[in-house]
């Protein structure tokens, strides 16, 4: 799986700063101590561990792809004392565990780097329980939008969704959840959104620095050039328009997702 982001510092700022709280608030209503939870793709564990906290004695498994994450998660996690949750790696379309293992799956900005998110509800639903919960949030690239306007930062959008259709990934996929929902057999789904919002000084410093860097160090910047989609300066001029808007009074930058509660 050729995954957009890749693991470079930058990326991982962003995935540290996730909770439960501002990135899975429309899951907490249906968690509850003794439950047994799965989260899917769960990168250095930040979310997983308020999952797993939140189930207690219940035992949680955070998944991840990459050994590299897993070992950042192990330790994030022994620094908090979560006894109840353990990581894996392993691959998310073949699953180690049988069928009805799980009360609850959790899924975040997951699917819009597969290339193949149908398959994976499927394998989800597999091992859930009857009853249980596939919890998935997803954002849509194409619907984020900021003020000031900036034409590098369109620039950058235009890039992002060039480079993941390269990938044969979706980076869109966020309105599509409830239908990709449905074909894997799922019947009760419940559809909200909610938004990420960057606008007072401290936020737009920490969104408009990390995504400067993400432009030009991470895995994205690597994928772009070497599919020959732009060139180190053009790279440069849309870090620097991230700064430039990161400094801008006004600076406004949202970013909405569409989350999904299907039920078994």
């Amino acid at each position: 799986m050729t995954y957009t982001h890749g693991h470079h510092e930058s990326v991982l700022r962003s995935h540290t700063w996730r909770t439960a709280e501002n990135s899975s608030a429309y899951l907490l209503p249906h968690l509850r101590p003794g439950q047994s939870l799965l989260d899917i793709g769960c990168g250095p564990g930040t979310i997983t561990a308020d999952l797993a906290e939140l189930v207690t004695p219940g035992q949680a498994v955070g998944l991840d792809a990459s050994s590299e994450v897993i070992a950042q998660a192990e330790a994030y996690s022994q620094g908090r004392g979560v006894p109840n949750l353990r990581f894996e790696v392993g691959d998310l379309f073949a699953l180690r565990f049988d069928e009805a293992t799980f009360d609850v799956v959790h899924a975040h900005q997951v699917l819009q780097h597969l290339a193949d998110p149908g398959g994976a509800l499927v394998e989800l639903r597999r091992v859930l329980r009857p009853g249980g919960v596939l919890a998935v949030r997803d954002s849509d690239y194409g619907a984020f939008v900021w003020a000031p306007p900036e034409a590098a930062l369109d620039g950058w959008m235009e890039l992002y969704l060039a480079v993941t259709e390269r990938n044969g990934h979706n980076a869109r996929i966020g309105p599509s959840l409830l239908g990709l929902a449905h074909a894997a057999g799922f019947d009760d789904v419940t559809v909200s959104s909610t938004c990420w919002t960057f606008a007072d000084p401290q936020s737009r410093q920490w969104w408009g620095g990390l995504w400067a860097d993400r432009v030009r160090f991470s895995r994205f910047a690597e994928q772009a050039m070497g599919y020959g989609l732009c060139d180190a300066e053009d790279l440069d001029r849309m870090a620097q328009a991230f700064v430039r808007w990161a400094t801008s009074p006004d600076g406004v930058f949202v970013v909405p997702h569409v989350e999904i509660l299907a039920r078994r």
